[in-house]
């Protein structure tokens, strides 16, 4: 995807790809689409070629660049086969919602084809009482989870009927790249950072002296917050906060929970929260149950969450997103208490000075060696997204999508837990690595009663005391 660096990936990107040189942190992205029924075949093969060509880098490989420091770049393939990136197969028995998630589950745990683009498409039909399914995997260093949405919306239309989408756009030319013509972009590109890097240097400098002259306690209060916020990002873990969920490998459970929107929405109204308050403390508090049950009890554990950074005009598909370290108080057993305390977290890292500079951390740790970033993510305890998908029902190729379900990467946490709603419903995708939680069942049990019991507040809600100050405040280790 062409940014300001033209065809060279950008910092988060360049993250999430060099990230996989370990198998653990492999950043898969899995999607499935629940349908009503079989849809046209020729259809979906026409709309995925036509998004093919609206969306570069489906078409596009990840070159390396010969250049040491210098970020891989994207390059159309040009022996792009569409017939090998969108499959299709028959559901294996007993042909339902777990055949498919098994499934799902293989290529959650492969890694990628890095001479192809970083997608791919798998048809699910045959399912009982006609229904089918479609299966996507796609690289974090493509997109986020907002950019899915835009790549469904692609596809998709408002009506069972597809609707006539004229012409079919250009087939995008093949790049063949030779070494010099990749080591003078390099070159080039080098110089294009260094000189937008001096602007801004120069650009900052003079308003900061100001300021500073004006102003040097609250310059320098405001330099020591942003090497916090900075070591809060960046700074790796001693371990994890969790006494049971520590071992990490490459096998993968996947699971789904379903809960009305509604129902979140209610619940968080009792903590003067927001939805996303409500599913944070839902996770917390089924993993607090977890452990109990397995007699070590946690009080803190450390989460990533993504913040989404695009503006409201802000319409590109690509990885506009920037993953924050949370340390969550889980020991607290009252549901509302533990909703208003993901909040006022949750609040707070929404402001981290550190926001604004996140592609910088992230082009300085693709520098380091990939145990520093192990170190950093593998001492993670959980992942939680929340994405909102559309309000109103979608077509694919004449099947209507009846459920919309995301399996976020574990990127070396022991779980990834992903909220996607659709059309008043939340659709909870999770994610398990079987190494650190070897009795997945046993996690979704506590999960799913955590899950009630958040969504019962909503029904009996009665009057909240106020928070006391500092309640649930992480401890100061990163």
């Amino acid at each position: 995807m062409a940014g300001d660096d033209g065809p060279y990936m950008g910092a988060s990107d360049a993250f999430s790809w060099h990230m996989e040189r370990d198998p653990v942190l492999r950043p898969s992205i899995i999607v499935v689409v629940w349908l009503d029924r079989t849809p046209n075949w020729d259809t979906l093969v026409a709309r995925v070629d036509r998004m093919t060509r609206l969306m570069p880098s489906l078409r596009q490989r990840v070159v390396a660049s010969p250049v040491p420091l210098v970020a891989p770049r994207w390059a159309y393939d040009p022996h792009f086969d569409l017939n090998w990136h969108l499959r299709r197969i028959g559901a294996p028995e007993p042909r339902n919602r777990e055949a498919v998630l098994q499934l799902a589950r293989r290529p959650a745990m492969d890694s990628f084809d890095r001479a192809r683009p970083l997608w791919e498409l798998t048809l699910v039909d045959g399912l009982e009482k006609g229904k089918a399914a479609l299966i996507a995997k796609i690289h974090h260093s493509l997109s986020d989870g907002v950019g899915g949405m835009q790549m469904l919306a692609a596809i998709a239309d408002l009506k069972r009927r597809p609707r006539a989408l004229g012409e079919m756009p250009p087939e995008p030319a093949g790049e063949q790249l030779d070494q010099l013509a990749l080591v003078t972009g390099a070159a080039g590109l080098v110089t294009g950072q260094l000189t937008r890097l001096a602007r801004g240097w120069a650009g900052a400098a003079v308003p900061a002296l100001v300021r500073s002259a004006r102003d040097p306690v609250g310059a320098a209060r405001d330099a020591v917050a942003m090497a916090q916020s900075v070591y809060r990002t960046a700074a790796p873990s001693s371990g994890t906060l969790s006494p049971l969920m520590r071992e990490r490998a490459t096998t993968r459970r996947l699971a789904l929970m379903e809960v009305s929107l509604d129902a979140l929405k209610s619940a968080a109204r009792t903590a003067d929260g927001t939805v996303n308050d409500a599913y944070l403390a839902a996770v917390t508090g089924g993993l607090r149950r977890y452990h109990e049950q397995h007699g070590t009890p946690a009080e803190f554990l450390r989460a990533v969450v993504p913040i989404n950074l695009r503006t409201k005009d802000d319409t590109s598909w690509g990885n506009k997103i920037t993953l924050q370290r949370l340390t969550l108080w889980v020991a607290e057993p009252d549901p509302t208490t533990r909703m208003r305390i993901v909040h006022r977290i949750t609040e707070a890292a929404r402001n981290e000075p550190s926001l604004p500079v996140t592609g910088v951390i992230a082009g300085t740790l693709n520098l380091l060696p990939v145990g520093y970033v192990g170190g950093i993510l593998k001492h993670v305890d959980f992942l939680a997204s929340n994405v909102a998908g559309p309000a109103f029902p979608v077509f694919l190729a004449g099947s209507k999508v009846t459920g919309l379900s995301v399996f976020g990467p574990t990127i070396g946490a022991s779980l990834n837990t992903t909220l996607l709603s659709y059309v008043g419903t939340c659709h909870i995708g999770i994610n398990i690595d079987t190494a650190a939680v070897p009795d997945p069942d046993a996690l979704l049990a506590c999960l799913r009663e955590s899950l009630d019991e958040i969504t019962a507040l909503g029904t009996t809600a009665g009057p909240t005391e106020p928070l006391p100050a500092g309640k649930g405040e992480p401890p100061g280790e990163p």
